[in-house]
C-alpha cells in the first residue's frame, strides 16, 4: 500500500516520493552567470567564457578539448587528471579554472606527439608502462614532473612520489622501471 501525504491546501494528493522529487526539480539551479577566463594552454592563450565553478579538468577537456587529461575519479583521489601549472603537477579536477589567469598550464598533448615523444612517454612505450592507457596521461604528466623534483634514487622513493596516481591495471613496476629510466639518463 502506497501512502500519500496532503498539502495543507488539500489542492491535491502526491505521494511523498512524487513530492520530494517536484521540490528537488525546483530547487536545482543551473548558474547561467559567466566570467572571463584567459588560459594559456601548451604555450597557446585561450579567451573562455565559463562558469565560475569550472573545474581547470573540465575546461581543458570539453571547452577546448584537450581529452588527453582524463577525468577518473573527480575528486582528486586518482591522478587521471594531472597536469602541469608553472611547472608543478596539480589534480586539474581540484582546481578551478578560473584560479589560473597568468598560470602556464601545460597537458600530456603538450610535452610530445607522435612525431617526437618527450623521453618519459618513450620510456612508458619501451617499458610497457601502460596496459588498458586510461591512466597514463596523469601518470606520465606526474613522472615528468617528478624529474624535477628532490626524489630520492631508489624504486621505493618514485613509487611514494607516484602514490597520488593510481593505475587499476596494476602496471607500477613497469611505470617505475621507465621513470628510472629516465632519471638514469638524466
Amino acid at each position: 500500500m502506497q501512502h500519500t501525504a496532503t498539502r495543507p491546501d488539500a489542492s491535491a494528493n502526491h505521494t511523498v516520493d512524487e513530492r520530494r522529487d517536484s521540490e528537488s526539480r525546483s530547487t536545482t539551479h543551473t548558474s547561467t552567470l559567466t566570467i572571463p577566463v584567459e588560459l594559456s594552454v601548451n604555450g597557446k592563450i585561450y579567451a573562455l567564457a565559463l562558469d565560475p565553478r569550472t573545474t581547470l579538468l573540465d575546461a581543458l577537456r570539453e571547452h577546448l578539448h584537450f581529452t588527453g587529461t582524463k577525468k577518473g575519479c573527480d575528486h582528486g583521489q586518482c591522478g587521471a587528471c594531472t597536469v602541469h601549472v608553472n611547472g608543478r603537477r596539480v589534480n586539474a579536477c581540484l582546481s578551478l579554472a578560473g584560479t589560473h589567469e597568468g598560470d602556464e598550464i601545460t597537458t600530456i598533448e603538450g610535452i610530445g606527439g607522435l612525431a617526437a615523444l618527450h623521453p618519459m612517454q618513450q620510456a612508458f612505450v619501451e617499458c610497457d608502462g601502460y596496459q588498458c592507457g586510461y591512466c597514463t596521461s596523469g601518470q606520465i604528466m606526474s613522472a615528468v614532473a617528478l624529474l624535477d623534483e628532490p626524489v630520492g634514487p631508489a624504486d621505493a622513493d618514485v613509487r611514494e612520489a607516484m602514490s597520488g596516481n593510481l593505475c587499476r591495471c596494476g602496471a607500477y613496476q613497469n611505470i617505475v622501471t621507465a621513470i628510472q629510466r629516465v632519471r638514469d639518463k638524466a
